[in-house]
């Protein structure tokens, strides 16, 4: 049994809710998830190409995590990249190179036989994408991020 997957989800249990958010159980994120967010954040799942709901939003404001809440993706930094899914030319709090100070983290994805950079938050451990090398300026990324995990907040004017 792995880190946060043990029987917690009885009836009664008043400390079950206030562990961290990765410590939830399966079941608990099962609860808190629709299907298709706990199939993608959960269990590394794909939406299907051009069917998020965030892919051709223009609106100015925050992608958050749907997990957690935290704040990963600005929309000024969200581009049309024609792949099928919204994508960034970089995570919120990104300063040059460092992404110390962003809610994202790069982990290796070897799962399709091919080495990928996936793209998770750093607060919940939710599976949001992958990032590629094939982005716009002034970095050249693609952060190829799941509309199912995201949540978007409107900038309040």
């Amino acid at each position: 049994i792995g880190v946060g997957h043990g029987a917690r989800c009885g009836h009664g249990d008043a400390g079950s809710l206030a562990a961290p958010e990765p410590s939830l159980a399966k079941c608990e994120w099962q609860k808190k998830l629709t299907p298709e967010q706990f199939h993608v954040t959960r269990e590394k799942g794909t939406e299907p190409p051009f069917s998020g709901i965030h892919l051709n939003n223009k609106e100015p404001g925050m992608y958050h995590c749907v997990c957690c809440d935290g704040p990963l993706f600005s929309s000024e930094k969200k581009y049309w990249s024609g792949t099928g899914w919204p994508s960034f030319s970089e995570a919120h709090g990104t300063a040059g190179a460092d992404e110390s100070n962003t809610g994202i983290l790069r982990r290796l994805d070897t799962s399709l036989g091919a080495a990928r950079t996936e793209v998770v938050c750093k607060q919940c451990e939710a599976h949001l994408g992958h990032v590629f090398p094939d982005g716009p300026g002034p970095n050249g990324q693609r952060f190829c991020i799941n509309s199912v995990a995201l949540k978007f907040k409107p900038s309040k004017h």
